[in-house]
């Protein structure tokens, strides 16, 4: 059977409405879109819900825009929010290196949604409260603005062309912050540039013993990331796998300056077109996340953020880690 053209093209026509439509409900559907819509956390007992990748954060709570030692970045993202654990050692390692290490403060960028799960853009994971990017670009001596804290980049620790770090930029100071870091309990492991890795592996002259934590990863030349261990009370967090033993010096170190870890993925051939990223649906989170998502949120920002709202379930102990008495002495590079 034969059809006239205006038949086919109207035929044509329906169909794309049809898988425009289905589209469109699709990413109605997607989880991103649900949580990314949600301004405010739920008010609830705070916990972390699923995987760092696939899960969601009640009760969460907000860094402050600004501190004594730290200022957060990029606020137009509305991306400060986490377990108060979290939030809480953020606020200390700020406190800490400040009063140290040479550091002045932390300029503190990313964190999680108000409620967690999968972020509108960027990130696969922060979606359960437990991660941190932390700046390797030190805070300047006043406050900034928020144009400022939208348009500011990040410094790159890294020598242009390099897998090392640049000794014109990187100091002592870089790596007390980040030693520091992973010698809390809490703390399951950091990710840095491998160069950085190698730079600590070959010069840390303090105590190793936290080493291992620090982890080499693809990018994180301009920031670390800090990631939580399951905090108490979060029975549907799901932990990862323990760090090896050992420093992560060494063969697993040289693994990440072979030349196949940095070459270029193989081009698509003619023709193939990519698969689309599949979303996911409220269907691939933890059950727990439904109720995150409908629970009833505060009045305002002011109500949930730190140092407002106490949560007296939590425990977050800061005593019982390696003495950085003696880290003083070590000189610190005037250069940055």
């Amino acid at each position: 059977m034969k059809f006239s053209p205006f038949f086919r093209t109207l035929t044509s026509a329906f169909v794309a409405l049809i898988v425009t439509t289905q589209a469109s409900i699709s990413e109605e559907k997607a989880a991103k879109y649900l949580f990314g819509s949600k301004k405010l956390p739920s008010i609830t007992q705070p916990a972390a819900h699923g995987f760092y990748t696939k899960g969601c954060l009640s009760g969460g709570v907000a860094v402050p825009i600004d501190g004594p030692t730290w200022q957060a970045m990029r606020l137009e993202r509305n991306r400060r929010w986490g377990h108060p654990e979290l939030v809480s050692l953020v606020k200390q390692l700020s406190k800490e290196a400040s009063e140290n290490d040479g550091w002045p403060g932390l300029l503190v960028g990313d964190i999680s949604q108000p409620r967690g799960g999968p972020m509108l853009s960027g990130h696969a994971s922060h979606q359960v409260g437990l991660d941190a990017d932390i700046w390797l670009t030190p805070m300047p001596p006043r406050k900034l603005t928020y144009t400022e804290r939208t348009n500011t980049s990040a410094f790159s620790v890294l020598k242009k062309g390099t897998l090392n770090v640049d000794p014109n930029i990187w100091t002592q100071s870089h790596a007390k912050l980040i030693m520091r870091a992973a010698s809390y309990n809490n703390v399951e492991r950091l990710f840095v540039h491998p160069g950085i890795k190698k730079e600590l592996c070959n010069n840390w002259t303090g105590d190793r013993t936290n080493l291992g934590k620090v982890r080499p990863y693809y990018g994180h030349h301009y920031h670390f990331h800090i990631r939580l261990k399951c905090p108490k009370g979060s029975p549907n967090c799901k932990k990862q796998a323990a760090v090896p033993e050992g420093s992560g010096c060494g063969a697993p170190l040289a693994w990440w300056y072979e030349p196949a870890r940095w070459a270029a993925p193989k081009p698509a051939k003619p023709g193939v077109k990519p698969k689309p990223r599949k979303l996911k649906t409220m269907a691939d989170l933890p059950t727990s996340c439904g109720p995150v998502l409908t629970a009833q949120g505060p009045n305002s920002e002011a109500d949930v953020t730190l140092g407002k709202m106490v949560y007296s379930q939590i425990e977050i102990n800061y005593t019982a880690r390696p003495n950085f008495a003696a880290m003083k002495n070590i000189p610190i590079p005037t250069n940055r």
